[in-house]
């Protein structure tokens, strides 16, 4: 039998809205299996590049959140060591490790360069590039919601999750905490889509490992 799946829930913060010209301050990920148990987490503060200035818009907005900020750049360590742990760490799972955060095209592009310019590895799960430590699609958890809920409009970033579906914890900006709560997230939709009967028109194949250990 192969073993579960892992998810990878990821909250970044920055001092900018590009890993090209900003820095990302701290970050923290949640691990989800795919039968929506959480088992694993990583938090880290980095310092900022030397090579990377902030953001005064950026700036402006950490001005009203002092306490995260606070949480954001307490001890940072240096972003080669802290990327170095974290590879190390993803690839203790077994299984298909798949990186997932919401929005993807946000976290995952951050987390994407750092990777990149410190491991000399990748997010996206391409063997020919290099050393890929997620062996899975990535997962848009936004998207995800809809899949799951069967709707077929767009929703914006900003809409209102229930904190019970958050597990409780606030979004306040402080990485873990917004990633233990899109963990939280994930896991009830995990959930809800191994309740789901086969679609006969599925083209993927095996559900998933969650189904065969039922």
């Amino acid at each position: 039998m192969e073993p579960y799946a892992h998810y990878f829930v990821t909250d970044i913060e920055c001092d900018g809205p590009s890993p090209l010209n900003n820095s990302m301050l701290s970050f923290a990920t949640v691990v989800v299996r795919e039968d929506g148990k959480l088992c694993g987490e990583f938090e880290a503060v980095l310092k900022p590049r030397a090579d990377k200035q902030p953001d005064e818009r950026t700036m402006q907005f950490w001005k009203t959140q002092p306490e995260a900020w606070l949480t954001a750049t307490s001890n940072p360590e240096p972003p080669g060591e802290v990327m170095g742990r974290f590879v190390d760490w993803v690839e203790g799972y077994s299984g298909k490790r798949s990186f997932a955060a919401r929005p993807v095209a946000f976290d995952g592009i951050w987390m994407d360069h750092y990777l990149r310019s410190f491991t000399d590895s990748y997010l996206l799960d391409v063997p020919s590039w290099g050393r890929s430590i997620f062996t899975a699609g990535a997962l848009d958890i936004g998207s995800y919601i809809s899949g799951i809920f069967g709707r077929t409009d767009p929703h914006k970033v900003d809409i209102k999750i229930p904190k019970s579906w958050l597990g409780g914890h606030e979004h306040s900006h402080r990485a873990i905490d917004d990633a233990r709560g899109y963990a939280s997230l994930l896991s009830k939709l995990l959930v809800l889509a191994g309740r789901q009967p086969p679609h006969p028109e599925d083209f993927i194949g095996n559900k998933g490992t969650f189904n065969s250990h039922e």
